[in-house]
């Protein structure tokens, strides 16, 4: 029986909850997002009342609590880093990452081209309910198109070999897991910026990713929201290329500062289409409103993409709040609640033993 008074079974307990805070958090987040994106904020308002939507709202198809490709993409990193920390135990997380990561990506896709699980399928890619497709992002689709595992040790700071142009908000959005996994922030930094450029090659686009993994892991290890960005910004300082993604960064600082959150400061940070602007939001609505049920709300009420910018501020206040820090009656009703709990559980297991 555990003892409960033992402080290696607290931090391990306290770990556990950050990891399935994390998860937990990006898919309500990414539930209250997804009905309202592509949805003007004055139309927001128009259809759900002066302070927008105020919880979850059915979707297009009537149902609320539906997930996008945001957490979807999110669990098969999960996967695929599981997956890696269990085979290479014994000596690390190792080079093998990468592959083991794509080849999870690689799965995914095939969620968004099948019409259900193939005979045979095992863990993530046997589940139905992972074979929605709701607005997968173009270069997540046209990227994985191509048969591309980064080199684990290649260089930052140049545009990679696919979608070498783009730096949308499709790999921040699913980078939160290499933040997860107990590495140094500077290692999951250059795993989850690396790990982008499968998809995004513009120094932006991965950056950006990378910078949140680190942002994350600074949270799972009890650093307080702004020290953890604070951090990154200064990590992000040392490869060429950055000013983008940390001038986005300083402005939700500058901006949280400010305080009296409102959706139209929301909106001076941009859309959130692209990756910094979409960070950029979810700091600024984690780091402003202290209330973690009014942050999330404020990360969706906006004219932007709404589904991606509340997945990230969901992760970002699920790592540093736990999964008890999260709304109760949002977390029982968002879709695949049950198998996000075990996959962080196992998550959270395997990174424990390596």
């Amino acid at each position: 029986m555990y003892d409960r008074l033992n402080p290696s079974w607290q931090a391990t307990a306290i770990y556990r909850a950050r990891v399935r805070g994390a998860l937990l958090g990006g898919a309500v987040g990414d539930a209250l997002g997804y009905p309202v994106e592509f949805v003007s904020l004055d139309r927001i308002r128009a259809l759900h009342g002066a302070r927008g939507v105020t919880g979850l709202v059915p979707d297009g198809g009537g149902v609320a609590g539906r997930v996008t490709d945001d957490t979807q993409m999110t669990l098969f990193t999960v996967e695929g880093l599981r997956q890696a920390h269990e085979r290479e135990r014994h000596k690390g997380i190792g080079g093998g990452w990468s592959r083991l990561v794509r080849e999870a990506y690689g799965r995914w896709f095939d969620t968004q081209r099948l019409p259900g699980p193939p005979e045979g399928a095992e863990g993530l890619a046997a589940q139905p309910w992972l074979y929605a497709r709701r607005a997968p992002g173009n270069a997540c689709l046209s990227g994985l198109a191509q048969d591309f595992a980064p080199d684990p040790g290649a260089e930052l700071g140049r545009p990679g070999p696919v979608n070498s142009d783009s730096k949308g908000c499709g790999a921040v959005m699913r980078s939160a897991p290499f933040g997860l996994t107990r590495v140094p922030a500077g290692t999951a930094f250059a795993m989850a910026a690396r790990s982008a450029q499968t998809t995004h090659g513009h120094p932006t686009g991965y950056y950006s990713a990378g910078a949140f993994a680190a942002i994350v892991a600074h949270l799972v290890e009890g650093d307080s929201l702004e020290g953890a960005v604070l951090r990154a910004v200064r990590l992000l300082a040392r490869y060429p290329g950055h000013e983008e993604t940390t001038d986005a960064l300083r402005e939700a600082l500058d901006l949280a500062a400010e305080g009296s959150p409102t959706a139209e400061k929301v909106e001076t940070l941009g859309g959130g289409w692209v990756g910094e602007q979409a960070l950029a939001i979810a700091v600024y609505c984690a780091l402003v409103e202290p209330d973690v049920r009014r942050a999330l709300l404020l990360s969706v009420n906006h004219s932007g993409d709404s589904d991606s910018t509340g997945a990230i501020c969901g992760n970002l206040l699920g790592a540093h709040h736990g999964d008890h820090g999260l709304p109760h009656e949002w977390l029982e009703r968002v879709e695949g609640r049950a198998e996000i709990t075990v996959l962080a559980d196992d998550l959270a297991a395997a990174c424990a033993r390596s």
